[in-house]
């Protein structure tokens, strides 16, 4: 199949992972994908958010989620997650990726604690070694959502920091990463970042795009999903 987009050490197709099987080539997984929770932010949160949407493809259970790691077949893997939704089967540890307080866990929470946290699921095998990393991930960015937030930057529902995806990679095996559901790029980017090759698929023409011209700006590029 034809890339999308392709350099020295990145590969990124468009299509629907359950289809485009070139990212099934690689050495480790670490994915953020569809939740399953159906989450979407409407057009009144636009007042005051310029994040909006209606929802990413695939989010309305752990159907895609749960075909891609069934295709992964038990290797090693990071995969992130919601408290909401059921979890990946045969699951290992759970680290947990702290967002900032800053617009994160508002949307749809009317009790006292935000929802600044979320699971990621570690799966597969691993080399033994004595335990060094803390579980817990952080992020240097100030802010989730808001007009100077990590999600509002590149519009992406899901989106993530690249030093947190480049916090998870560096705690990988060797090996080239897989990101079946790449979003705009983050994975891709922190991989690359790293020197590491990276095959990534996403569905949606649009964040596809975003993700190759965020590639195609440089070796090293900095910000989120």
């Amino acid at each position: 199949m034809q890339p999308y987009y392709a350099d020295d050490l990145v590969t990124l197709y468009l299509g629907d992972c359950r289809e485009v099987t070139e990212w099934l080539t690689a050495d480790v997984l670490v994915t953020d994908p569809p939740y399953g929770i159906g989450w979407s932010r409407g057009k009144r949160a636009a007042t005051f958010n310029p994040a909006a949407h209606t929802g990413i493809i695939g989010d309305k259970d752990t159907a895609a989620r749960d075909a891609a790691l069934t295709a992964w077949g038990g290797r090693t893997a990071l995969v992130f997650g919601s408290l909401r939704a059921p979890f990946p089967a045969d699951w290992k540890r759970m680290l947990v990726f702290r967002k900032p307080t800053v617009g994160a866990g508002l949307y749809g929470n009317r009790m006292p604690w935000l929802t600044n946290w979320e699971p990621v699921f570690v799966l597969g095998e691993w080399p033994e070694q004595i335990p060094y990393l803390d579980a817990v991930i952080y992020t240097s960015e100030r802010s989730v959502s808001g007009y100077s937030g990590y999600v509002t930057r590149y519009g992406h529902p899901h989106a993530k920091p690249v030093d947190v995806m480049e916090t998870l990679i560096a705690a990988c095996p060797p090996g080239t990463i897989a990101d079946p559901f790449c979003g705009s790029g983050s994975t891709l980017v922190a991989a690359r970042n790293l020197g590491r090759r990276a095959i990534g698929v996403e569905i949606d023409e649009r964040y596809c795009e975003r993700a190759a011209r965020r590639l195609s700006q440089g070796v090293l590029i900095t910000g989120a999903v």
